[in-house]
């Protein structure tokens, strides 16, 4: 009988272990990111999601600006896990806004110092990639393009230039700080002029990309990687894009990722950001976001030599854009929106930037062209 039941018993144990054991359900974690993202992330999050046995939910959410004001919607119910595409323009806000749990990662030790401290020392937000922006053209359409910030006040460029608003878009941000870190306090004169001019502003990257590739106005602000990817995505060696500093400086642009406050898969969550500037992760960023990689160890393709290289940089510290970013954007608003002039927004009468340009004069008499175009999910690049 004992052998019978030691028979029965290990008759019981293979059967266990025969049994299809029951799936246990799967971890999700959510991202919430910028549309142009989506080529690098569907790079990168199989890749992740094999790695650890997960699920990941990439939300989209039109420009950066739109993905923090969607943050801060949902502030006190989040139904985020990580956010990627939160740059120096926007990152002390989301700072002051209380959204982001500081985590420093474990492998933070493959991004040069330089970019932890110009971006975030205190890790509320991780850097994973970096670039400048710049004015691109078609060299076949313009054959001696704009090289200061008063050249693009000129009567030949009126109507040609296309900006992205702040208000939405981190590159139209960028643009803006860009703008106040060459006029310093004199920066709403420049802009009244800048509408006098007829400028362009759309709502994100992406508008303002479709609106020029279709040759609806030949300057456009975006990336000085732009002449990279003509040179690497279409072929095009020289390239035909061309790109520009303007008075010769440049504004940098750092985007960082980072953990929503109040996820429920924090240790996850973790993972995820040590992934994004892990060296499987980074070397697929330049040819995906054209932008530079913050791993040191990451070898750039040999396009990137068609980059423009940042010689000169504004500096704008992120405490000093936290300070007056509101302020900024209001005073932004109130020009080229609701038409009010420098005097009236500031209360104090403003005298014009310090070189005199042909064909600029005083006063908003000319109204600056608003486009809202839809943020249409082009298959390129870019935030």
């Amino acid at each position: 009988m004992r052998r019978v039941g030691l028979l029965l018993a290990l008759l019981l144990v293979f059967a266990l272990m025969a049994f299809p054991k029951q799936v246990a359900a799967q971890e999700t974690l959510t991202v919430y990111s910028y549309t142009s993202i989506e080529p690098w992330m569907k790079e990168i999050i199989p890749i992740f999601e094999k790695k650890y046995g997960v699920k990941v939910n990439l939300v989209l959410i039109g420009d950066a600006g739109e993905v923090l004001n969607r943050l801060i919607l949902e502030k006190n119910n989040p139904q985020a896990d990580v956010v990627v595409g939160i740059d120096n323009s926007y990152l002390q806000k989301a700072i002051d806004e209380n959204l982001l749990e500081p985590y420093k990662p474990s492998n933070v030790n493959v991004i040069p110092k330089w970019i932890v401290e110009d971006f975030d020392p205190s890790f509320h937000l991780t850097p994973y990639d970096y670039g400048s922006i710049a004015i691109v053209y078609k060299k076949s359409e313009v054959k001696n393009p704009p090289k200061t910030f008063e050249d693009l006040l000129k009567p030949e460029w009126k109507g040609k230039l296309i900006v992205e608003d702040p208000r939405t878009s981190s590159t139209g941000m960028a643009f803006l700080l860009w703008t106040i870190g060459v006029y310093g306090d004199k920066w709403l004169d420049y802009w009244v002029k800048l509408k006098e001019n007829n400028v362009i502003v759309v709502k994100s990257w992406d508008a303002g990309w479709e609106m020029w590739d279709k040759n609806q106005a030949p300057l456009f602000v975006s990336y000085a990687t732009d002449p990279a990817y003509d040179a690497c995505e279409d072929k095009n060696v020289p390239p035909k894009i061309g790109a520009l500093f303007l008075n010769e400086t440049a504004y940098v642009q750092i985007e960082g990722a980072g953990i929503v406050k109040g996820t429920k898969h924090l240790e996850l969550a973790k993972k995820f950001i040590d992934f994004l500037i892990s060296e499987e992760a980074q070397e697929k960023l330049p040819t995906t976001q054209w932008m530079y990689p913050v791993n040191k160890n990451v070898k750039l393709p040999e396009c990137f030599s068609y980059a423009l290289n940042v010689t000169n940089p504004v500096k704008l510290s992120p405490e000093e854009i936290g300070k007056n970013y509101k302020k900024w954007l209001e005073q932004w608003t109130a020009l080229m929106v609701e038409g009010k002039s420098p005097d009236e927004i500031t209360g104090t009468l403003s005298s014009s930037p310090s070189t005199t340009t042909t064909g600029s004069s005083g006063g908003i008499c000319g109204p600056a062209l608003i486009v809202a175009i839809a943020a249409l999910p082009l298959l390129l690049r870019r935030r």
